[in-house]
């Protein structure tokens, strides 16, 4: 199964708290963080919903 690498490159601050929530339950905290997730249509979604503060990569 492929991975994301899902990292933080810009703050949700200033942003709807909708796309903050989405961005934490990513389980991101700090700008620069990387997470990894299993590629799956939940998590698909939730990257679409706050893709302009991330940076997104397919392992």
């Amino acid at each position: 199964m492929t991975k994301l690498h899902i990292t933080l490159v810009k703050s949700p601050i200033g942003y709807a708290a909708e796309q903050r929530k989405t961005v934490e339950a990513l389980g991101l905290r700090k700008l620069h963080q990387t997470v990894e997730h299993d590629d799956s249509p939940a998590i698909r979604g939730m990257v679409n919903k706050v893709i302009h503060l991330l940076k997104v990569v397919e392992v």
